[in-house]
């Protein structure tokens, strides 16, 4: 089987990278194509994953967007025509469900955030199966043209991809942190995205008030970020991608105004903060209600306590070859008598 894997962000490294093991384990080709966008690129060459890298980011504004989308799905499309791919995977990105649409190869979308209304309207519509967390109502997804297309799996995906993780303590050295001293970890706004397009004032607050309180790294999305982050000081701004996973595991704190990372502390054991102040998703909300994530409403209630490590922390791992199962439905409902 030949199955193609598009990247356009940093957390869709983390989630294809079992996926693209798990199937080439299996003795199946995968190739993988990638957008340059934040640490998208950088990730693949942390884990080990081939790429070619095909367009960028366009930019916040939706007429940027659009053309981003119809000018890298074209790119993709071009790419893909004649390699006889039997499947196209992607988590989030619209280009490879795009660009397979229009190639007539089976295509799989997954996502957890579910009012991200442009980008669902076109992944939802043009795909075959839709993966998303059971955390998210079906009827919520029914509007983007997902009905009768969903499949469900139990948890974060994050327990998933993080099921083989064993956090690694050199990245403690590496940052020049103190083991016996208070770490917060802190990710930036998602700025340019478009179902958050304003400034976060409570996230400049939250970085006031970690000063003093622990050694904070700060992990930017974009160079503009990093810049600004630069100019402020009081901060440990890593230059180039690093091993995330294991400084979450490590830290004491994490703060985030996006998804992913606070995910991440959840599977893996790390209290943790949003800031989100866009339409919240029913999985930060199932979270919050099971009392997982805490929502940070003032940057007075941040405070860094020193925490006590048990065995495995109190992590969930899950099998990411069911992940796996759910994103090749298109294939078995083609053939019912398909192994994979």
């Amino acid at each position: 089987m030949r199955v193609w894997i598009d990247l356009t962000n940093s957390p869709h490294v983390l989630v294809m990278r079992p996926l693209i093991e798990a199937l080439r384990a299996d003795g199946h080709q995968v190739e993988v194509t990638a957008r340059d966008f934040a640490q998208t690129v950088a990730l693949c060459e942390r884990f080990g994953i081939d790429c070619e890298v095909i367009g960028r980011h366009r930019g916040a504004r939706p007429a940027a967007k659009a053309v981003g989308l119809v000018d890298r799905s074209a790119a993709l499309a071009r790419w893909a025509r004649g390699r006889r791919f039997d499947i196209a995977l992607g988590h989030g990105s619209n280009d490879v469900t795009v660009a397979a649409w229009a190639l007539r190869i089976p295509r799989t979308t997954m996502f957890d955030y579910e009012w991200a209304t442009v980008q669902h309207t076109v992944n939802c519509r043009l795909a075959q199966a839709v993966v998303v967390p059971e955390y998210i109502p079906p009827e919520r997804l029914h509007r983007y043209g997902a009905k009768g297309k969903i499949r469900q799996y139990p948890g974060l995906k994050e327990e998933y991809y993080l099921a083989d993780f064993e956090p690694d303590p050199g990245i403690i050295d590496q940052l020049g942190l103190s083991p016996d001293e208070p770490i917060a970890v802190v990710r930036t706004p998602p700025s340019v995205s478009l179902y958050h397009r304003f400034e976060n004032d409570l996230f400049a607050q939250v970085l006031a008030a970690l000063r003093g309180q622990a050694q904070t790294v700060v992990l930017p999305r974009v160079a503009e970020q990093r810049a600004e982050l630069e100019r402020a000081g009081d901060f440990i701004v890593p230059e180039r991608a690093i091993d995330a996973q294991s400084l979450i595991a490590y830290a004491d704190l994490v703060v985030s105004a996006g998804g992913t990372m606070n995910r991440e502390a959840v599977a893996l054991g790390t209290p943790a903060y949003t800031t989100f102040e866009g339409r919240p998703g029913a999985v930060d909300d199932a979270l919050i209600a099971e009392g997982r994530l805490m929502r940070l409403t003032s940057a007075e209630e941040v405070r860094v306590v020193k925490r006590k490590r048990g065995p495995d922390s109190g992590r969930v791992r899950r099998d990411p070859r069911l992940l796996l199962k759910l994103a090749l439905a298109p294939l078995r409902e083609r053939n019912p008598y398909t192994t994979v």
